[in-house]
């Protein structure tokens, strides 16, 4: 499904669906310490329900379904969805068409609501008090994040001036560490009771970075067939002439844990 958005990209179209078999393979690269992370939180765990919102491809249920959660994940495009459902088709996790404006769920039905790499997305006068509805008392909203750091490698920092090169608008360059940006309005509904950022460092080849930089928002989710093409050509011949055939790019992850606050009617 394609979107605008006037604070994303200037506006620019982007449309993930284009490129869900892209996203599918080159975009599991979280590391396990991101997983463990979460679970020494004793969120997402055996006994919990888990909402996880702008779920992609399914990459964090899939990878965290082990841990003994139920989860269901939903995003506002069908391919994908449907990319998720056919590479999860083992595992349980239930897989919907839907915004996260919108989340057609009965009262109080989770205990945790996951938003990871997505949440700036969302408009948040809405998302806000619908999540607090789907929320059982003291349900948590975990908030996750993880970019390249274009200052520090530059292999990465070198990808993203030539993404730059074909799309100028694309405002996801120039990464740096910094905490979850929380929205004013989350302070009505939910508590901050968490957060930490912290450095990892992501194995590549030349062909997975060069798909995982495909499979971004500001290329193969935004420019039209010929940008593309002669991106992929400038990239491919960048990563042949400066990169070695295995390397490891910089990444810094960020996470916020918010708890659902007891609001007077």
């Amino acid at each position: 499904m394609e979107k605008r958005d006037q604070k994303i990209d200037e506006g620019r179209a982007f449309d993930f669906g284009r490129i869900s078999s892209d996203y599918a393979k080159y975009r599991d690269i979280y590391p396990e310490e991101f997983y463990q992370k979460i679970v020494c939180r004793s969120l997402c765990v055996k006994g919990q329900k888990v909402l996880d919102l702008g779920t992609g491809t399914g990459v964090l249920p899939r990878n965290m379904i082990r841990f003994g959660a139920s989860w269901t994940g939903t995003d506002i495009s069908r391919e994908q969805i449907e990319e998720a459902r056919r590479l999860s088709s083992l595992t349980g996790i239930a897989y919907y068409v839907m915004p996260a404006e919108k989340l057609d769920f009965p009262m109080e039905s989770f205990d945790v609501i996951t938003a990871c790499q997505c949440f700036f997305y969302f408009d948040y006068e809405k998302v806000m008090p619908e999540l607090h509805r789907l929320l059982k008392p003291k349900g948590k909203l975990l908030i996750l994040y993880m970019a390249w750091l274009p200052e520090e490698d530059e292999i990465a920092g070198r990808s993203e001036e030539l993404v730059l090169k074909y799309n100028p608008v694309w405002k996801g360059a120039g990464e740096y560490r910094h905490p979850i940006a929380v929205p004013e309005i989350a302070g009505r509904y939910f508590s901050l009771i968490d957060r930490e950022e912290y450095d990892v460092r992501i194995p590549f080849t030349r062909s997975s970075w060069h798909g995982r930089m495909r499979a971004c928002r500001g290329t193969g989710a935004s420019l039209n067939a010929e940008d593309l093409a002669a991106w992929e050509k400038d990239h491919l011949h960048l990563l042949e002439t400066t990169a070695p055939e295995e390397f490891e790019i910089l990444h810094y992850c960020a996470l916020a844990v918010l708890e659902k606050k007891e609001i007077e009617p």
